[in-house]
């Protein structure tokens, strides 16, 4: 498990609401119920905590956490 990976997952648990025992790579943002608005706001939340900007179209219901995290990984090689 990456620190990204742990960065994000204590994002979410902190500030909306999952439970950490119900989080796993292969956890989708539907398993976690997450609206389109909850999913906007924690990108935003993401982009301020990693310092890498994330488009809307980056972040989707059906990603898991393992590509979230690939995802963040990658932006902060380019910076």
């Amino acid at each position: 498990m990456s620190d990204v990976y742990a960065r994000f997952v204590d994002l979410l648990v902190t500030g909306f609401g999952a439970e950490a025992g119900e989080v796993s790579e292969s956890t989708t943002f539907m398993d976690l119920e997450l609206d389109s608005l909850a999913l906007v706001e924690l990108t935003m939340a993401a982009q301020q905590e990693f310092g890498v900007p994330i488009g809307d179209d980056e972040l989707r219901a059906e990603d898991t956490m393992a590509h979230v995290a690939k995802v963040i990984e990658a932006k902060l090689v380019e910076v």
